[in-house]
């Protein structure tokens, strides 16, 4: 299968409900790599790359979350495969102005 990559935005009541563990979780379990980690104006951003069923596998569960979570709006930008370091991290949170 081809390689992709998703470039995401969540919105919605996505910070302290485990959003980028459980995110992490579902990458892992299908083997898609990438990163995840929270924004300042309280989304999420997300970036996964793998084989293509994998990656929309994680987006598809990205737009319901966990249970506690609410998620409001999944922006997803396709960009194109770069080499990406194997597994998932997760990352600190991105400081704006």
């Amino acid at each position: 299968m081809d390689e992709v990559r998703a470039h995401l935005h969540i919105r919605g009541r996505v910070q302290g409900v485990s959003f980028r563990y459980y995110t992490r979780q579902q990458a892992v379990s299908r083997g898609v790599s990438g990163w995840v980690r929270n924004l300042w104006d309280g989304r999420v951003e997300a970036v996964l790359q793998g084989d293509e069923a994998s990656v929309k596998q994680v987006i598809a569960w990205c737009k319901r979350g966990p249970t506690s979570a609410r998620v409001d709006d999944v922006r997803v930008n396709w960009e194109t495969p770069q080499k990406e370091d194997p597994g998932f991290m997760i990352r600190s949170t991105a400081r704006g102005g």
